[in-house]
């Protein structure tokens, strides 16, 4: 069975644990941007995931590390969106992900409604980061970022409330708040691993 194969059988089976929705959940009610990431899995014997360094003068989320990804365009699904953005931001060829399936929408604290889709990714792509968009990239092992004891809960004020996000740190990097999140979602789905 391949790995995509995996990851789908999993996402067929019902979460033990409900996903976590967002990181306002009393603003559902709010008008929201659409947007995609691609968790781009590596197809190796043991699988990586593939995350961006945003660069540092960006209007939003700079510096922070994320999944390649951003906003829809008119009339895109999350899927090509998804697709589009890897491309973009890392020269990732679309023919050579495999889809595996998405994860629940999570929203942002930034008003973003972002649909997670998974893909299988052949290991060592020559990847080439947009020189305006992402500082770096790197893979992170899989079973690392789902692994419940490197996902830590912290707590800060935003909007005047104490509030609750995911991070997890790994090789002297910090992979927090939305990221974090929709890794821990990922976690709750692939209980094989």
């Amino acid at each position: 069975m391949t790995l995509a194969e995996r990851i789908r059988d999993a996402l067929a089976e019902p979460a033990k644990l409900p996903p976590l929705p967002g990181d306002l959940p009393e603003q559902r009610a709010l008008a929201s941007l659409p947007a995609a990431v691609l968790i781009a899995i590596t197809d190796r014997a043991d699988p990586g995931v593939i995350l961006t360094v945003r660069r540092e003068h960006l209007r939003t989320h700079a510096g922070q590390i994320a999944f390649p990804g951003g906003r829809l365009d008119e009339g895109e699904e999350p899927v090509a969106a998804a697709l589009r953005e890897a491309h973009e931001e890392l020269g990732l060829d679309p023919a050579l992900v495999e889809l595996a399936g998405r994860l629940d929408e999570y929203r942002t604290v930034t008003g973003y409604v972002v649909t997670p889709v998974i893909g299988v990714v052949p290991p060592e792509l020559p990847l080439r980061p947009h020189e305006h968009e992402v500082a770096d990239w790197f893979e992170a092992p899989l079973a690392y970022l789902l692994d419940a004891t490197n996902q830590q809960v912290e707590t800060a004020v935003f909007a005047g409330l104490e509030r609750r996000y995911w991070q997890i740190g790994w090789n002297g990097r910090r992979i927090w708040g939305a990221t974090a999140a929709m890794l821990v979602n990922l976690s709750r789905r692939l209980q094989w691993m």
